[in-house]
């Protein structure tokens, strides 16, 4: 056959073999001519279409199939075009009485070129994906699902603080599956009943259709606490590790689900006639339950919704417990920094000194930053701040013995930089020592002289009696517990009246900036160094912490005074 496109002039199947092959395969194949007109059709593809063989040649596909999508078409002119193959899928309603309603193909189809590059054709192989409605309607559902889960997952799950992601999982219920949604957390890990048979929960959140938000006040509020009876619907969800639903439940039904009679009133009139009770757990352990409440003319809650929302579910409850786990142990690292930080040594009574801790916002561990004053003999003060890598409890921890050891090498009265020396040479030697920046600042008020020593620490600043700010360059040697040593001092003048200001990255340092424009915005600043040193200090942060902050910040202020 020519290119002219007469199907009549092309039998590229006169080998009998060959035949035989198409024949007697599964799957569906069909030859066509340029304009898309069949030239072979296979005994599979004819059932398929629902006509004889015979019946195929010389028509085109959409005479034999007017209901074939547009896409389906098109792309077969492409591959006519372009030449390149292609698996194409398509759907489409046939003559076949066997399956009514809308099917679905994968097809491969790839150009026929003679050995002078004109164009044949091109074959084309079917696999019909569903002839079922009920399987097409399964993968739709399926894909449904996969989209909400898509959603949920950059939607909940952006915070560690577990309230605020009970908040989002609630948020996104309301309205894609609910008219109200509510979330409630055992207030401990323990989750089991009192002597009473009473379950204690935490309504953690609430989300409501805008209509009826004001209604659903009635019912109570974020942050209280709600008990259930016995055989109720949330402990018996709890219980079974499984949904409950109650779809048009009356009022004993309401009644038994641990709702006070005198309430029953107030959840009638806002129409409530469907709930969801989902249990929610991670790990295997219980964190609580999500109530889904349907109202007016919204319809009961299907099998279909039971399923998607224990997806949403079972998702969310690893961000909540990531969350819950993290809460616990950023209480007890703040708990510890606090209790560590709250006792520095007391300075001479020539030195004046005041401390502010901030930790960083709540979405970020605790880390290791501490300060400490050390009373010398002659008069003299050791000033220490410092920084341990890391966060959590762990840094805690370290942070606590690495103040230890400071206060137990000062005692021998050696310089800062033979003392960060020390603790170097200590640190690097303890099996679970985490590096820490260091800067020693040693107070000598009878020769009005300060001696600087840094272990990769922020320089310290002078606010000198005229408001000025100065940094003081100090060289800086390796963190402690690398063990290389390699420490030096220097010394400046500290005159009465001249505030010392030691401090963490967490004061100065942005995030994307460099590290001499952040020390630039502190020498920038105008400040009365007279007056209430602590006030002072809460004066700097005022000005240079107007975000919250990336890390924790911990400030040492210093003045001599006669």
């Amino acid at each position: 056959m020519s290119g002219d496109g007469e199907p009549g002039n092309w039998s590229p199947l006169d080998h009998a073999v060959l035949r035989q092959v198409l024949d007697g395969t599964p799957a569906g194949v069909g030859i066509y001519d340029p304009q898309l007109r069949y030239v072979y059709v296979n005994p599979a593809l004819a059932r398929m279409n629902g006509l004889p063989a015979d019946a195929h040649v010389g028509r085109r596909i959409t005479e034999v199939l007017p209901d074939l999508d547009d896409a389906g078409e098109e792309a077969l002119r492409q591959v006519l075009s372009d030449g390149k193959s292609r698996e194409v899928p398509s759907s489409g309603r046939t003559h076949a009485e066997s399956e009514p309603g809308r099917r679905y193909w994968q097809g491969a189809y790839h150009r026929l070129d003679a050995a002078d590059g004109t164009v044949l054709g091109l074959v084309g192989i079917m696999l019909e994906v569903s002839a079922s409605r009920q399987h097409q309607q399964e993968l739709e559902r399926a894909r449904e699902r996969l989209a909400i889960l898509d959603r949920a997952a950059t939607f909940i799950g952006t915070t560690l603080e577990m309230d605020e992601t009970c908040a989002e999982l609630a948020g996104f219920l309301v309205p894609l599956l609910a008219d109200i949604a509510t979330v409630e957390v055992f207030p401990t890990e323990r989750s089991t009943p009192d002597n009473r048979g009473v379950l204690r929960l935490r309504r953690a959140a609430m989300a409501a259709l805008p209509n009826l938000r004001e209604q659903v006040k009635a019912f109570g509020e974020p942050g209280e606490y709600v008990e259930y009876p016995s055989g109720t619907t949330i402990p018996r969800c709890l219980q079974s590790c499984s949904p409950v639903v109650q779809n048009l439940f009356d009022d004993d039904a309401l009644g038994h689900g641990g709702s006070a009679r005198e309430r029953m009133a107030a959840f009638r009139s806002v129409g409530i006639h469907s709930a969801l009770v989902v249990p929610l757990a991670a790990r295997g352990e219980p964190i609580g339950t999500v109530t889904l409440v349907r109202c007016g003319e919204s319809p009961g809650f299907t099998e279909r919704d039971t399923e998607t929302v224990q997806d949403v579910v079972r998702r969310a409850a690893i961000y909540l417990d990531n969350a819950r786990r993290y809460t616990h142990e950023h209480g007890i690292a703040l708990e510890l920094q606090r209790a560590l930080m709250s006792e520095p040594g007391s300075p001479h009574p020539s030195v004046e000194a005041a401390f502010r801790y901030q930790p960083a916002g709540s979405t970020a561990l605790v880390g290791g930053d501490w300060y400490d004053t050390v009373r010398l003999s002659y008069g003299r003060t050791l000033l220490a701040m410092g920084d341990v890598m890391g966060h959590g409890v762990e840094a805690s921890v370290d942070m606590s013995q690495y103040r230890s050891m400071l206060r137990f090498v000062a005692a021998a009265d050696l310089p800062p930089h033979r003392i960060l020396r020390r603790l170097d040479t200590l640190i690097s030697e303890t099996e679970s020592g985490r590096p820490a920046s260091c800067l020693l600042a040693l107070v000598d008020p009878v020769r009005d002289m300060c001696t600087f020593s840094s272990a990769g620490h922020l320089p310290p600043a002078a606010i000198r009696p005229d408001g000025t700010v100065r940094i003081i360059d100090v060289p800086v040697g390796p963190p402690l517990g690398t063990g290389h040593g390699g420490y030096e001092a220097v010394s400046a003048s500290c005159r009465p009246g001249d505030v010392l200001l030691l401090y963490t990255d967490g004061l100065v340092e942005r995030r994307g900036e460099d590290i001499d424009a952040s020390l630039d915005r502190l020498a920038g600043l105008r400040l009365h160094s007279d007056g209430d040193l602590g006030g002072l200090v809460d004066r700097i942060l005022s000005l240079l912490v107007v975000e919250p902050a990336d890390d924790d910040i911990a400030v040492l202020a210093a003045r001599i005074v006669r």
